[in-house]
């Protein structure tokens, strides 16, 4: 029997999911249970799952995405962890390789102890981190690469003369984003932070300046660092609350990136300026399996290699226990509070 027990237990895997949408704090917000272990597609690997973080978009589907009667849907997309197996067409990787990536959208999620991601989409893990604080960065890294390079438009090495306002600078993207700019661009780097130890963080990432314009208007904010106006502007909270600030504080000719989901907006407002307005959604390229889906992983591959050489940081700022619903909804809590600063990670599963 014992055996028997065993070999079934092969088949299965544990996993964290919801089946309604509900508050956090509904003990059934989100769920331990066992489903079977998947076997990976063709371009597939199959990943053990080490580590995790946590991400607004995570909280953003629990609360608004309920799944069919009778499913539970599993959440979460950044993941680091080890091959476990590879479908046919795999080229890239192999068994024991350590990984990381942000998963897609339309596919389980990686709160599960194996999960499957198409290979081009996945990067070899930094060798300088653990698990836990690798975690923090794959979708996080890729949404703030994207918006910078590919958006914005901004060259490497380039933006000398030119300020990004980042608005929102101490969560996730945030964190992320001003390690990118200030490293690898000439940009002078604006962050906003309402908090003393937000700040403070935004500081130590590499910020040139910090404001609160929650404190005191934009405008005058940035009056008292000398600058008047901003060339680029990474709205990632709050943007249409902000959004007429933003639009004002614009330089003529310049460009306006999102990555919320906000109320509606007049982008009228930008024509007198010439401004033009990008969204950003680092899952559109494995959404539509677009034909440079495999630039996420260059991306990773980049990101990982300015790790091990000590030019960024991971941001990961909290560890909020192992990969279960007990602690699941602490971190999801957490975000939602809009007090979270950096990456909530969680790693390991509870044992038996």
């Amino acid at each position: 029997m014992a055996a028997l027990n065993r070999q079934a237990k092969e088949f299965v895997m544990k996993a964290v999911g919801y089946t309604k949408s509900l508050p956090i704090d509904a003990p059934d917000a989100l769920i331990d249970f066992e489903t079977p272990k998947p076997e990976p597609g063709p371009r597939d690997i199959r990943v053990a799952v080490k580590a995790v973080s946590v991400n607004p978009v995570d909280t953003k589907v629990r609360k608004r995405a309920a799944p069919p009667a009778g499913e539970t849907k599993i959440l979460g997309y950044d993941a680091v962890g080890v091959v476990d197996a590879v479908g046919k067409d795999v080229t890239l990787f192999k068994p024991g390789d350590e990984v990381w990536y942000a998963g897609s959208i339309i596919r389980p999620g990686t709160n599960s102890e194996f999960h499957l991601v198409d290979e081009r989409i996945v990067g070899r893990k930094p060798k300088s981190l653990g698990f836990a604080a690798a975690a923090a960065l794959p979708l996080t890294s890729i949404t703030a690469w994207e918006m910078l390079f590919d958006r914005f438009g901004v060259a490497r090495g380039g933006g000398e003369g030119k300020s990004l306002l980042i608005v929102g600078g101490a969560g996730g993207v945030g964190s992320i984003c001003i390690q990118l700019a200030r490293t690898l661009t000439r940009l002078t780097v604006i962050a906003t932070a309402s908090r003393p130890e937000t700040q403070a963080w935004c500081k130590e990432l590499g910020a040139h300046h910090v404001i609160d314009h929650g404190a005191k208007p934009l405008d005058e904010e940035l009056a008292a660092i000398g600058m008047p106006s901003v060339r680029y502007v990474a709205s990632l909270t709050q943007t249409d609350a902000h959004f007429p600030a933003l639009v004002k504080e614009l330089a003529p000719q310049g460009r306006l990136g999102i990555i919320d989901d906000p109320g509606p907006i007049d982008v009228r407002q930008l024509k007198r300026k010439s401004a033009s307005l990008h969204w950003e959604l680092m899952f559109t390229r494995s959404l539509y399996q677009t034909a440079d889906m495999a630039e996420q992983q260059r991306i990773l591959a980049e990101v990982a290699r300015l790790v091990d050489d000590g030019v960024l940081r991971t941001t990961a700022s909290a560890r909020a226990g192992c990969i279960c619903a007990a602690d699941l909804r602490q971190a999801h809590a957490l975000i939602e509070s809009g007090k979270a600063k950096g990456k909530i990670v969680l790693e390991g599963f509870a044992a038996d």
